[in-house]
């Protein structure tokens, strides 16, 4: 199975990415936790690429390519292999990302995003988590963090904003996969809902 964690930066997606990963592991599945950009050698060279420096550094155009090669390298070199071999994958955002940071954040250019999903990807999760969080907590928690990964974070509350509307309508689009779950809670309450929705998608999918 092909979990993603996808929300605005500070939503705490990485940390119930890890949490899911850790009470799947306790049950006896074999869980490879990922993330993107990155996940792969060639794919965490591109990270620091897209992650640090001038938030102007690229146009929103190019950064589709680097995410869209980034991701190619990420599916080829452990995605896939790992899916094959019987494991769970859990990876911390997946192309719904690319979706909405690039896609619909400086300009309509989502259509170019799936365009060269479907020519070099062609997969979506099998389960989406969209961790929703109010834009402003999320920025204060993100910038908080004091990392050297902060080149999205410097674009503002306007673009985390935009991002969480975003993300909401994805969740819509894709409701056949995507579940919402309201991230501003105690990480462990979280946790518990995500680890339902998991363990009955997981019941559903090994009886199919």
């Amino acid at each position: 199975m092909f979990i993603s964690f996808e929300g605005i930066d500070g939503s705490g997606k990485s940390t119930q990415a890890r949490l899911l990963a850790e009470m799947l592991r306790l049950q006896g599945h074999d869980v490879v936790l990922t993330r993107e950009p990155g996940g792969s050698p060639g794919a965490e060279e591109i990270r620091r690429l897209v992650l640090e420096g001038d938030p102007d550094r690229w146009s929103a155009e190019t950064e589709i390519l680097l995410f869209t090669a980034a991701r190619r390298d990420h599916m080829e070199r452990t995605v896939l292999p790992a899916l094959a071999a019987g494991k769970i994958v859990i990876t911390d955002r997946f192309a719904d990302s690319t979706r909405m940071y690039q896609g619909l954040s400086r300009g309509d250019l989502r259509g170019i995003v799936d365009q060269l999903h479907g020519l070099m990807i062609g997969r979506e999760p099998d389960l989406t988590f969209v961790i929703d969080m109010d834009p402003a907590k999320g920025l204060a928690r993100a910038k908080g963090r004091n990392g050297h990964e902060e080149r999205f974070e410097d674009f503002g509350e306007g673009l985390q904003s935009r991002m969480r509307e975003g993300f909401l309508a994805l969740a819509r689009e894709f409701s056949g996969r995507c579940r919402v779950v309201d991230g501003d809670r105690a990480p462990e309450v979280v946790a518990e809902e995500i680890a339902e929705i998991a363990r009955k998608s997981l019941a559903w999918t090994q009886k199919a």
